[in-house]
């Protein structure tokens, strides 16, 4: 148990770089290219965006980090499919995605650069202490990795964009 803190410095050095190269992805589109579709009559490149800043907003509370700071985006980027009447409806504009994005990342880096590596290893709010004491892989860690590797899996998807 002595390289806990070089995993934990591993994980949050891929997740930075996952999280530039998201940054360079989707503030290099036009308003207009984030409405294309990846492919025909599948998501446009905005809601994945919005998706994704969705998502990492509820890891604040999730980690511990506070409250969310825009619990409005889950109606149209998780709970209601792209293009749906409800999404259609209430689809924030490019500036206020990215804005939301920033802002999300920021709080999550701030939070996470205050943590210790014995933190990450602590349950996540959304697991019972009963059940932790079950399976103590359902810590903060497996959130960060797991929410990296859904960032990285929808990266790939808005990469097609670009074809």
């Amino acid at each position: 148990m002595e390289n806990q803190g070089s995993y934990v410095a591993l994980g949050l050095k891929i997740w930075k770089a996952q999280i530039e190269r998201a940054d360079k992805l989707f503030v290099g589109f036009s308003s207009e290219d984030l409405l294309r579709e990846i492919a025909p009559g599948r998501n446009r490149l905005l809601y994945l965006w919005g998706h994704l800043t969705a998502t990492h907003d509820a890891m604040l509370p999730l980690l511990g980090l506070g409250e969310r700071l825009h619990p409005e985006f889950d109606v149209v980027f998780i709970s209601n499919p792209d293009k749906s009447d409800k999404s259609q409806a209430a689809i924030p504009s490019r500036e206020q995605v990215r804005q939301a994005w920033n802002a999300i990342n920021s709080q999550l880096w701030k939070g996470f650069e205050k943590m210790s590596w014995s933190d990450w290893l602590e349950r996540h709010s959304a697991v019972s202490a009963e059940d932790f004491a079950k399976d103590a892989s359902r810590n903060r860690f497996a959130i960060l990795l797991s929410r990296t590797n859904h960032l990285s899996y929808h990266l790939g998807q808005a990469v097609l964009g670009l074809k």
